[in-house]
């Protein structure tokens, strides 16, 4: 295609340009299926004209949407298109989605992570697609010298009833190409109430190819002349490279080199996502994947251990340090620090009231410590990268979450301009967290400029799983003081973990308690650890609910209720002005699980529990129910009410929901890295458990709240409630409360179950 005008900066998406081309091919509409008729089939147009960074129409009416975010299976390729096509106004089936490429002076937040994809996209998508709308209004006016306030547009077509002129956004792209756009605070937007594709589901724009195998993905990338590279790196935290004899590899069949690659300057100010857990290591590069795996295990390496180091790392926009200490540490030894850690005072994040004297006249005080362990992402699709360096540029084609902060490593790293480095945006197969660290891209990127040929770095299960970067290892101890008609005085917990604490100190039940104490601590550690889905959430939240459950029987209330009166009085009577939740649209999807798994009517053999966070913006409450068959847990049943504001494509949000009540319970009941000696002990999915496929709940239920609430996160809020859930109904069908994840562990060594 050729680019006939191109004026664009950082606020680009309200820029005009035009874009002319040729080609033909046929293609058609997701939903048509796999025969169309006639009328579906939708020939490319022969020019494209564009309306801004996000739309390309053709001169038949065809549109081409833009999605700028990387796509990991969260389906912000298709909703993230949806909610332009909405402002649009045009008819979905005549729409072409294509995969943006990392294009920052075009497009603003090509992140995908946090849940937070269309939350922070609803405003800026919708002010895209509306603005392209009034271009082409404003080119029908000027054509039929009318006025655009007399326009009005349905379906992709543009109409004048007063003269009864009528056209599509076809016939006047061309000229609505050239005119000025508008200011952007003047483009009227949609009411809600006005909606059409926003709120009605509609299919993954990519689902025939991925239920057909077509290539998709990085691993399927190939060009002429490319090298296949493996990475081998220490087998131990707290340990490093100290030589290797490359001549021990290379008159292997195919092999070509094999040299060590830091990764970072050792001037190099690190950011966010900078988190590598082994920075020097050897690449091997050879004809095939398969002969470069078999270099691998012949390499002579000699490692030695690691002294303790610092490094400078950005982290809430300033410069701090990050320690990384010695030794080769071991999982029994963790325990016992973190069981010394809960006797020792913590530091204080937030103090409501007087807790400490809430605990010394307290007629009871009731107290319990629940722990997790570290966590491998375990992402399907292994950790992989296309490079090809040439003098002073770079294109990276592989999965990454965050393309913009690892763009700035990989410039560092290869020693040329960050605008010389071009990366483009492959599907991931997963993502999780893990892949917003990108230390993968940077490792290709090195080994290309090494060999001055393109290369494909591919790690094996083991390189993944073995180096990080994991969920941390937690524990949280809460203690709940009680007067003598067993009223709650006061709450404290102190929570911590290696190497960071999970406390969320601002949320619930913080803001609905007089006597309120929240701790934190932390242990530092040599084991990697990073974002994990729903980062801290995913532990906290099932200690708090887990002994909001507790502390509800031993009042003798029911757990619902116990919940709902505790958000009654943040609502209506505050404690403290920091608190980061809304206490009414919380208890209100409480009341609608309470509704939808008609909680007080328990079938016979169910044993039910119940959960609810808020986190990501979002409020989520579950109900599992479990049976015991054959002396087995099995989950029958999950409801959960979530609100997360306007649900652009409700079937994909359900499918989301579903795959994070799934993952919840597999790492419930499984989950679970342990250390000797710095060496994790598992290393594949031989022997680190994974949720199987009838393990899977039954019945998944996953309602919306509705509301016109501009939307909040949907990815990660569905996965913390769902650890309590379980655990509150395995206590009831077993009558012994779980402090201890993974739950399988536990179950086995009760006399009445085997799992």
């Amino acid at each position: 295609m050729t680019l006939i005008d191109k004026k664009l900066n950082r606020r680009s998406f309200l820029k005009v340009s035009t874009l002319a081309g040729g080609g033909m091919m046929l293609s058609f509409s997701w939903l048509a299926g796999c025969k169309p008729t006639p009328e579906e089939v939708l020939t490319m147009p022969k020019e494209w004209f564009e309306l801004n960074s996000y739309i390309k129409i053709g001169e038949n009416g065809a549109v081409t949407l833009f999605n700028p975010n990387p796509e990991f299976g969260s389906n912000v390729k298709t909703s993230l298109p949806m909610i332009l096509a909405d402002e649009l106004d045009i008819d979905w089936k005549n729409v072409f989605v294509e995969q943006a490429d990392f294009y920052p002076e075009r497009f603003d937040r090509q992140f995908t992570g946090g849940s937070q994809g269309v939350r922070q996209a609803w405003i800026p998508l919708r002010t895209a697609g509306a603005t392209a709308r009034q271009l082409l209004v404003n080119a029908a006016a000027q054509t039929w010298n009318v006025s655009a306030g007399e326009i009005t547009t349905g379906a992709g077509m543009i109409e004048h009833k007063a003269s009864g002129n009528k056209t599509s956004y076809g016939e006047v792209a061309s000229l609505a190409g050239t005119l000025e756009a508008p200011d952007p605070e003047t483009v009227k937007l949609k009411e809600i109430s006005d909606f059409k594709i926003i709120g009605n589901s509609k299919k993954n724009v990519d689902g025939t190819k991925i239920v057909t195998g077509k290539p998709m993905f990085a691993l399927d990338h190939k060009v002429e002349g490319m090298k296949y590279a493996a990475i081998v790196q220490p087998p131990a935290f707290g340990m490093q490279l100290k030589s290797f004899d490359k001549s021990s590899v290379t008159s292997m069949p195919g092999i070509q080199d094999a040299f060590e690659i830091k990764i970072f300057k050792d001037d190099y100010g690190r950011n966010f996502f900078d988190t590598t857990t082994f920075p020097t290591i050897i690449a091997i590069v050879g004809n095939s994947t398969w002969e470069v795996f078999q270099a691998k295990k012949k390499l002579t390496v000699e490692w030695e251990k690691a002294p303790a180091s610092t490094f400078p790392m950005a982290a809430r926009g300033n410069m701090i340090i990050t320690k990384v200490p010695e030794g080769l540490e071991n999982t029994e030894s963790h325990k016992t620090q973190m069981a010394a850690f809960i006797e020792k005072p913590g530091n204080i994040l937030r103090k409501d009231g007087d807790p400490e004297g809430a605990f010394k006249n307290a007629a009871k005080v009731m107290e319990r410590t629940y722990t997790a362990p570290f966590l491998a992402h375990n992402t399907m699709e292994p950790m992989n990268c296309f490079a090809d360096v040439k003098g002073d540029k770079a294109v990276i084609y592989g999965p990454t979450q965050a393309p913009e902060l690892i763009r700035q490593t990989i410039a560092s790293s290869l020693g040329l301009p960050i605008e010389n480095i071009q990366i483009n945006l492959a599907r991931m197969g997963g993502g999780f967290g893990r892949r917003a660290y990108s230390h993968h891209m940077t490792e290709a990127a090195l080994i290309s400029q090494k060999i001055q040929a393109p290369v494909k770095m591919v790690y094996t299960r083991e390189d993944d799983m073995s180096a990080g970067v994991y969920r941390p290892t937690y524990s949280a101890t809460y203690r709940a003081a009680l007067d003598e008609n067993n009223n709650l005085l006061g709450l404290h917990v102190k929570a911590g973990g290696i190497p960071e604490s999970p406390i969320h100190a601002n949320r619930f039940p913080a803001g609905a308690i007089d006597n309120y104490l929240a701790e934190g601590w932390l242990i530092e550690s040599n084991i990697t650890i990073g974002a994990f889905r729903a980062p801290r959430s995913n532990f906290i939240a099932g200690a708090e609910q887990s002994f909001l459950d507790e502390l509800a029987e031993e009042v003798g209330k029911d757990p619902i209720e116990f919940r709902l009166e505790l958000l009654k009085r943040a609502e209506t009577n505050p404690v403290g002005e920091n608190n980061d939740y809304d206490p009414k649209r919380y208890a209100g999807v409480l009341e609608l699980v309470r509704e939808k798994s008609n909680w007080s009517n328990v079938p016979a053999g169910i044993s039910r529990g119940v959960s609810a966070y808020f986190c990501h913006n979002s409020y989520v409450a579950e109900v599992v129910d479990i049976t015991i068959k054959d002396n087995q847990p099995v989950v029958e049943n999950v409801y959960a009410a979530v609100d997360c504001g306007i649900v652009v494509n409700p079937d994909a949000a359900a499918n989301m929901g579903e795959g994070a009540i799934v993952d919840g319970i597999g790492n419930a009941f499984y989950g679970e890295m342990a250390f000797e000696d710095g060496v994790p002990t598992k290393r594949n999915f031989d022997t680190y458990r994974m949720i199987r496929h009838k393990e899977a709940p039954k019945k998944i239920e996953v309602h919306f709240v509705q509301n016109n609430e501009a939307p909040t996160g949907l990815g990660e809020p569905l996965f913390p409630p769902v650890f309590a859930a379980l655990g509150n109904s395995l206590y009831k069908a077993t009558g012994k409360r779980l402090y201890e994840q993974p739950f399988q562990p536990k179950l086995l060594e009760m006399k009445n179950l085997r799992m």
